[in-house]
């Protein structure tokens, strides 16, 4: 019997949460995923890649890149309104915690442009063995290691526009290898770190909730928010969510009749940059209610909780939308690509960690995983050698973000050279190199390497 409305969109929903679901038993129950901290919205997405190449899931791939680009804006917007630029508390403990945030954003921007300088290299080098790839296919190492599978889709997409077949999926799949050096790689060497009395508070263990990932009955629970609407007029929840989905339609049009006044091609560029015009509207929003005394009524805490709930759903979506096909058409690439960068990353961040004058081993925990994975698996990391939070890492991994605001920035406009100003890959590659080397020599200046410390 046909249904009267079309369950093709809530069915796609349905088998992501079901991924996450599965996820969230296995980690629970599976003692080697505990290990390596392995979050459940990575191990449903693997379990989801199975499935969907086999006659269970029939699920189009299109679909999958759909949610996950939605999940991505939803993401920023989030990030956006929840941002309070006069907020008191984080203000006051950022100024205190400027040397940390400054030797990470450096680290992070000379991870980009080694990442992206080394992935030049090893595309021309295949040029010249007979592989001819597209300009920009090493450039999507940078975007999912450090970006996450979010910016490597994103981008992406933009490319296949210019030509780059399957680049979305293959960005997505640089993303995945890249949170598999996260925790396969970065769990041994803060273990490893903790074994040697690197810890700044010792080598307490993690506790079952942290391992499990569910919190027990008898420990208190942290509130996710607080009503800041009446629930007899609407409930709070139902506002949160308003204001991402008002930002969401204001960026939208905003880039479709923007795109009317610009070139087609410029204007195909403009949808894959929507995040960053959904982060500015979401500031501008919160910045227009902050003056205007309403900002009470934006509660960070659920707000927090829809960027957390939509990066989960984003995780599910991406990793099940790799195409193994593709992967196996340009496996050599991709493996020794990813390889190259995987281990150069981990030597050049362990390398300048034990040159840090404090606080090695958290600090190093913390940028690993934001140049492998994501900022959460930074944290996750952090969590093995800093279980309480002791420290000021984990304020200072949060003010990195704003201190690498300009750097990444650029590097993020810079990748699309080769395609936007018809830079050559070597070019492109020597301006990455010329970025590593900057921040490298930053850290030197900023007195952040000293001689080695373990």
């Amino acid at each position: 019997m046909a249904s009267p409305f079309p369950f093709e969109f809530m069915i796609v929903f349905g088998w992501l949460a079901s991924m996450l679901i599965a996820g969230v038993v296995l980690r629970a129950r599976t003692r080697f995923l505990q290990r390596f901290l392995f979050p459940s919205c990575l191990i449903g997405g693997v379990i989801g890649l199975i499935l969907i190449h086999t006659p269970l899931i029939n699920i189009a791939v299109f679909d999958l890149e759909t949610f996950a680009y939605h999940f991505f804006n939803i993401s920023f917007i989030s990030v956006g309104l929840t941002y309070d630029p006069k907020d008191k508390n984080t203000s006051s403990r950022s100024k205190g915690y400027l040397k940390g945030p400054a030797w990470m954003a450096l680290v992070q921007s000379s991870c980009f442009g080694l990442q992206a300088a080394v992935s030049g290299l090893l595309v021309i080098i295949f040029g010249f063995l007979g592989m001819t790839l597209f300009p920009t296919f090493g450039f999507l190492v940078p975007l999912g290691f450090e970006e996450g599978p979010g910016q490597a889709l994103s981008v992406g997409k933009v490319w296949e526009g210019f030509g780059f077949a399957q680049a979305a999926t293959l960005g997505l799949t640089f993303a995945a290898i890249g949170y598999f050096f996260a925790f396969f790689v970065g769990v041994p060497l803060v273990n490893r770190g903790i074994r040697k009395g690197l810890a700044a508070h010792g080598t307490q263990e993690l506790s079952r909730d942290v391992l499990t990932g569910i919190i027990s009955q008898d420990h208190q629970t942290q509130s996710a928010g607080r009503l800041a609407l009446h629930t007899g007029n609407i409930d709070s929840m139902a506002f949160q969510a308003a204001l991402v989905g008002l930002v969401y339609l204001i960026t939208y049009v905003f880039i479709k009749y923007v795109g009317m006044l610009i070139p087609a091609d410029a204007a195909g560029i403009l949808w894959g940059f929507f995040f960053v015009f959904g982060l500015l509207f979401a500031v501008l929003i919160r910045t227009g209610m902050h003056r205007s005394g309403h900002a009470r009524l934006i509660d960070p805490g659920i707000q927090r909780r829809i960027t957390g709930w939509s990066i989960d759903f984003l995780m599910v979506a991406t990793i099940m939308a790799i195409q193994l096909m593709v992967v196996w058409e340009y496996l050599l690439p991709v493996t020794v690509i990813s390889a190259v960068n995987g281990c150069l990353t981990t030597l050049f961040v362990v390398f300048l960690g034990k040159r840090l004058p404090d606080y090695h081993l958290e600090r190093t925990a913390a940028i690993y995983g934001a140049v492998t994975g994501t900022v959460s698996c930074g944290l996750l990391l952090l969590r093995m050698a800093d279980p309480e939070f002791k420290t000021p890492v984990a304020i200072e991994i949060a003010v990195m973000n704003v201190l690498s605001i300009i750097p990444i920035g650029g590097c993020l406009v810079l990748v699309n050279a080769p395609v936007w100003w018809n830079w050559g890959v070597g070019t492109t590659s020597i301006v990455f190199m010329g970025i590593m080397v900057a921040g490298l020599v930053l850290i030197r200046w900023f007195k952040f390497w000293g001689p080695p410390r373990f």
